[in-house]
């Protein structure tokens, strides 16, 4: 239980704590535009076994900034999914996960060459971000930008 607990206080607590924060220490006022980016994940969309409290973390968030959305239509605010990218944790992933198919899933990413860069995926949020014609709320994954 204290696992659980302090995964999603770390996790979706503290991001709503921290969100309403900001948006109180900048409110609403002329020529200032407010955007709020959740990083988020296919996982919060689609179950990964082993995995239960990653997307349950996803999906709160998810579910937290499309209200968000809805309750403060001046913010801009956008859950973008940024792909399978090479980093600590992706190599955690293909060594640690107690799945066999998601480890192998995960391994074969990184052995054909198909991990992004974080730059690959920065590179896309900004364009996102610049065009801004995702409707306020909307979970945009990497591989529809």
């Amino acid at each position: 239980m204290a696992e659980v607990d302090s995964y999603l206080s770390f996790n979706v607590s503290s991001t709503l704590c921290l969100t309403a924060r900001i948006l109180e220490a900048f409110p609403q006022r002329s020529g200032l535009r407010r955007t709020v980016v959740n990083i988020s994940s296919l996982c919060a969309l689609q179950p990964f076994c082993s995995w239960v409290l990653y997307c349950t973390g996803k999906a709160a968030r998810d579910m937290m900034f499309r209200v968000l959305a809805d309750e403060e239509p001046d913010v801009r605010v956008l859950n973008y999914s940024p792909g399978p990218m090479n980093t600590a944790m992706q190599m955690e992933a293909r060594s640690q996960t107690a799945d066999p198919g998601i480890k192998k899933s995960f391994s074969d990413m990184f052995a054909q060459g198909q991990l992004l860069t974080c730059e690959e995926s920065c590179a896309k949020l900004m364009k996102l971000l610049q065009e801004d014609n995702y409707t306020s709320g909307a979970h945009i994954d990497i591989y529809d930008v």
